[in-house]
């Protein structure tokens, strides 16, 4: 018997809908209809299928410190950095990635934070969907799915869910919060706090630790989101004629930087002075 299908929920979701303070003006909900909903029609699924550069950047930065610790002795040897990058085949992407993940790279081999703590898991950051958490919200029930970059164990016995970060953006909390709504349910008798390390800017957040209400408000808007967009999704697959009238376009200079401004309508490609 095939597994039940149910509404589902993420970080990524939640961001599609609401984006984090400081990104409000490049967010479109249509972007959310193009990812979620038309995810499997061939030209979005060839657009999706290629990283952005950013994207690149954030995966390849995973495996690298993945890399790292999975041969500690990467991290003594004097050709630790060059040992990694031929892993990632380095060679074989763009200048612009290349040069980004090679000082990555060093700064991480100069200073490896996680080296001398209690590594729980470290993901290596392709491994796919991990395994949907089943929670209920009043009478519903829906899917979290939570990829969590890497799990410390701090002597005392807490969980540290640390998510690493690459680019400029600042970290949002809200990311923090679904990672240890996930832990609740995971791991229910341990303590748990979340926090995040920027890998380009060598940067740490303050550690995020959340109440038992504060939790369940997430629980809350989450299955809150999970049901406005499978209404949605309905919506549309029963009227592919009003897509943008259910994942309705802000279009202007912000269709510049859009994934998918080669084949939206509403996309905006040159904006004059």
């Amino acid at each position: 018997m095939g597994k039940i299908w149910l509404p589902f929920a993420s970080y990524n979701l939640w961001s599609l809908f609401a984006p984090a303070i400081g990104q409000e003006h490049w967010h479109c909900d249509m972007k959310r209809g193009y990812t979620k909903v038309r995810k499997r029609e061939p030209d979005v699924a060839a657009i999706l299928a290629e990283d952005s550069v950013p994207q690149r950047i954030g995966l390849l930065a995973q495996q690298g410190i993945y890399e790292f610790h999975a041969d500690p002795c990467r991290l003594k040897n004097a050709d630790g950095v060059t040992q990694v990058s031929e892993i990632l085949k380095l060679n074989q992407e763009s200048e612009q990635v290349r040069e980004r993940l090679m000082r990555i790279l060093t700064q991480y081999y100069e200073n490896p934070v996680l080296c001398g703590k209690q590594i729980f898991s470290l993901s290596r950051g392709d491994e796919g969907f991990p395994e949907p958490i089943k929670l209920y919200c009043e009478n519903t029930a829906f899917h979290l799915f939570a990829a969590i970059d890497c799990i410390l164990l701090e002597p005392d016995g807490t969980l540290h869910i640390l998510d690493l970060k690459t680019g400029h953006s600042d970290f949002d909390e809200r990311q923090a919060f679904v990672y240890l709504l996930a832990a609740s349910y995971l791991f229910p008798r341990q303590r748990a706090i979340a926090s995040f390390y920027n890998l380009e800017l060598c940067k740490w957040s303050e550690p995020v630790t959340a109440t038992a209400s504060q939790l369940n408000a997430v629980r809350i808007e989450l299955a809150r989101l999970a049901q406005q967009h499978d209404v949605e999704k309905k919506l549309y697959r029963k009227n592919p004629a009003e897509f943008d009238r259910i994942f309705p376009p802000t279009f202007g200079f912000r269709c510049q930087r859009c994934q998918f401004n080669s084949i939206c309508q509403f996309s905006v490609q040159e904006i004059s002075a």
